[in-house]
């Protein structure tokens, strides 16, 4: 299914190559759309909705009656679940908040900074092949936490026109303030510009398709997003302690998202990659999404025999994956070592699902590479600073030589001018 490389004779970039691309008819048909919707509002989206989701919306906002109707129809046991979920997201993220602060010189400077929530921010959640409430706690939950004014959760709707039961329960436990029925792209434009039902925001965050993903990329600009997330890929560090049917379950787990998926292994022990093979092909058979996770297994699956756990941490950095497993005797050592991931999964009984899911740490992760430069979701991607500062007539004038001598250097003489006129004020 997947032979084992020699990274030791094989260059990385040979081995793994993927790279965010949208392709040229994905971005000219986005541009279209985010066009129409600017120009036409509530009328293009209906008309768009129509097209891509066969449904006719009247009222773009899912109502009250609907939250309400939802959370009766969801087992209390799945209630349970998705509250439980929620403590350990809050209790993770609440780690994350930050304050101001002010700094007072000598001579009367006082400068700082202000840390201030967002004021509106829309949350893209997918539908397609599967609702994800997860994804609704992983957004949501950090904006509240952050003091955002107001949540508007965007989703597809089915063929009836109706947002599925298990995210309307999640946007509750939440606190999303409202959700509209309208996906991809339109959603996207529609939370930018605005139309008549559906407020425009200050920040986009959140997965979705390629078409999503370009819509994002198109405005932003206009309003900020979280990233530009691509395909999941899973990388597994692995050494002889390891059971070759774990990681082989864990791999999959990745692999079913999508068939663009990236599964990666990488060992200093060739009878381990073997093992685990084996497992892979005797696990697949049994998955719903078999012909999903087979296709990712085939474009993007890879088994890299690495010289020892030291050089296996300097692979993983290289390819700077979205999620790491250290599946080894000892992985807070290794971890040490690993400098480029979007979250790492330390030890044999920690799968990466329990991230996805439950565990606290945000699953909204940089992708492609992209843990390089950038983070997972956090409350930070829903604050904003802004400096402050403050200059005395005394420490105006002690300081007035430097800066003028600096505006005079660059040759702007408006800088320069703006402190010799109170200086001349002040004489």
């Amino acid at each position: 299914m997947i032979e084992l490389i020699d990274a030791k004779r094989t260059a990385l970039e040979t081995i793994i190559e993927r790279k965010a691309s949208i392709q040229p008819d994905v971005s000219s048909a986005v541009v279209s759309i985010i066009t129409d919707v600017r120009t036409r509002g509530d009328a293009a989206l209906r008309e768009y909705t129509l097209r891509f989701d066969e449904a006719e919306i009247g009222e773009f906002k899912v109502s009250g009656d609907e939250i309400r109707s939802a959370l009766a129809d969801t087992p209390p046991e799945f209630i349970a679940i998705l509250e439980s979920a929620a403590d350990n997201i809050r209790r993770y993220h609440s780690r994350q908040l930050r304050e101001g602060y002010e700094m007072k010189e000598s001579g009367g400077i006082v400068m700082g900074q202000r840390v201030m929530p967002l004021d509106r921010v829309g949350v893209y959640i997918p539908g397609g092949t599967a609702p994800y409430p997860s994804t609704v706690l992983m957004n949501v939950i950090p904006a509240k936490l952050a003091g955002v004014g107001e949540v508007f959760i965007t989703t597809p709707p089915d063929r009836d026109g109706v947002v599925d039961k298990a995210i309307l329960a999640a946007a509750s436990i939440a606190g999303a303030d409202e959700i509209y029925k309208i996906g991809g792209a339109q959603a996207i434009a529609a939370l930018t510009y605005g139309t008549e039902s559906i407020p425009k925001v200050d920040k986009i965050v959140g997965p979705g398709n390629i078409y999503v993903a370009a819509a994002k990329k198109h405005v932003f600009g206009e309003v900020g997003i979280d990233m530009i997330a691509g395909p999941s890929d899973i990388l597994i560090i692995a050494d002889e302690t390891a059971c070759p049917a774990f990681v082989a379950a864990d791999l999959l787990s990745q692999a079913e998202h999508d068939e663009n998926s990236a599964v990666v292994l990488i060992t200093p022990c060739a009878a381990l990659a073997e093992k685990v093979r084996a497992e892979l092909e005797k696990q697949i058979v049994s998955l719903e999404r078999r012909g999903v996770a087979e296709a990712a297994v085939r474009r993007n699956g890879r088994f890299i025999l690495a010289e020892d756990l030291n050089h296996a941490a300097e692979l993983s950095n290289a390819l700077a994956p979205e999620h790491v497993e250290l599946c080894v005797s000892d992985p807070f050592a290794l971890l040490e070592r690993i400098r480029h991931a979007g979250s790492v999964f330390l030890g044999h009984h920690t799968p990466e699902a329990l991230g996805d899911y439950c565990a606290g740490p945000n699953h909204t992760l940089p992708t492609l590479g992209a843990a390089r430069f950038s983070s997972p979701l956090s409350v930070d991607d829903f604050i904003k600073k802004s400096s402050y500062l403050s200059y005395s007539r005394e420490a105006f004038a002690a300081a007035a030589p430097t800066v003028t001598a600096f505006a005079e250097k660059e040759g702007l003489t408006g800088h320069a001018n703006s402190i010799r006129i109170r200086m001349g004020g002040m004489i």
